[in-house]
């Protein structure tokens, strides 16, 4: 199946990563992006339909690798190994070797292409579709970035085989953020059916939301604050938490208290169904003071995204105060 998004393809094929020469320019140098926790042979796939100068560059596994020092280290390589305006960046990984391997794509030269692979369930369901590259900043996340799509994504449903389970259900908290917003048809599979079996249809309906709401609204000036369902209060437990609990599960918690109570009640059965938390152990002040530093607080008010009923939402506008009170309910112990 391909996926046309706005102005690249989105190839979703089991073993498009064994033929993925098909897709990828052949003609030019390429820096392979990947961390230390990916299977190396995936990497070395892909280095072998690439041309003679390309690089593989593997980065350390984890969040912590989206730094300004990772960043000057790819750029560096590629400036050492003479790399043109002609040549690429390729990621193979995550969302975390996606988000750093695009945006130095983005402002090397200018801008060179970027070619995205990724192979965890989070990155092939979200962060590899819509454009956004990143790295953190002061311990704020995807706080220094550029809007920069890429030219194709391969997604691979057989990579996952090697993905350890709560790996597995972190990427499905991002899938079912999509249904709770914008699929009742995709939240039916969660409630009454069995994700496991179904990823790949898991996969395709959660791409075609995406990228129909990224073709619409591409810089997030509106619709695509959708996306962010379940983001404002997960990213604040995410700083909080330094670690201890995946994107994942951080936004899964994140979306309980954005629900009407009994929306709630049904989105924590899917989650105790899928071994993803519903509360956390941890300081509630902080959670939300790193929800005030977030890139989508702005000043005053908080545009925040609430679903009444599963497969609808709306926005509100609110006070950082009333969020205060919801991160409260979700505090285990408190």
């Amino acid at each position: 199946m391909i996926i046309r998004a706005d102005s690249y393809d989105i190839i979703i094929e089991k073993g498009c990563l064994d033929k993925a020469g098909d897709y990828l320019p052949a003609d030019r140098k390429a820096l392979i992006v990947t961390d230390s926790g990916i299977p190396a042979e995936y990497a070395q796939k892909v280095l072998s339909f690439c041309a003679e100068g390309s690089i593989i560059k593997t980065v350390p596994q984890g969040e912590e690798s989206k730094n300004f020092d990772n960043l000057k280290d790819l750029l560096r390589t590629m400036l050492e190994a003479g790399f043109t305006r002609r040549d690429c960046v390729i990621a193979v990984g995550g969302g975390v070797v996606g988000d750093l391997s695009g945006f130095a794509a983005s402002i090397y030269m200018r801008g060179i292409d970027f070619y995205n692979i990724p192979t965890t369930l989070l990155s092939q369901v979200d962060s590899s579709v819509g454009g956004k590259t990143a790295i953190d900043f002061e311990g704020v996340k995807n706080i220094v970035g550029a809007f920069y799509p890429p030219k194709a994504v391969l997604i691979d449903e057989n990579v996952l085989s090697t993905l350890p389970l709560r790996q597995l259900n972190n990427g499905l908290a991002e899938a079912l953020k999509m249904s709770m917003t914008c699929d009742s048809e995709l939240f039916d599979i969660f409630e009454n059916g069995n994700p496991y079996e179904n990823i790949g249809t898991v996969i395709e309906k959660s791409l075609l939301i995406k990228t129909d709401v990224v073709n619409k609204d591409e810089k997030e000036q509106g619709l695509r604050r959708v996306l962010n369902f379940g983001h404002t209060i997960g990213h604040g437990i995410e700083a909080e938490q330094s670690g201890r609990l995946y994107h994942g599960e951080c936004v899964a918690i994140g979306m309980i208290p954005m629900c009407s109570p009994e929306t709630a009640e049904r989105l924590k059965r899917i989650l105790k169904e899928l071994g993803l938390p519903c509360d956390f152990d941890g300081d509630a002040e902080k959670v939300y003071e790193a929800m005030l530093h977030d890139k989508k607080s702005g000043q005053g008010n908080i545009t925040a995204v609430f679903v009444d009923e599963p497969g609808s939402f709306r926005f509100e506008s609110v006070p950082p105060e009333a969020l205060k009170e919801r991160i409260m309910t979700v505090v285990r112990g408190k």
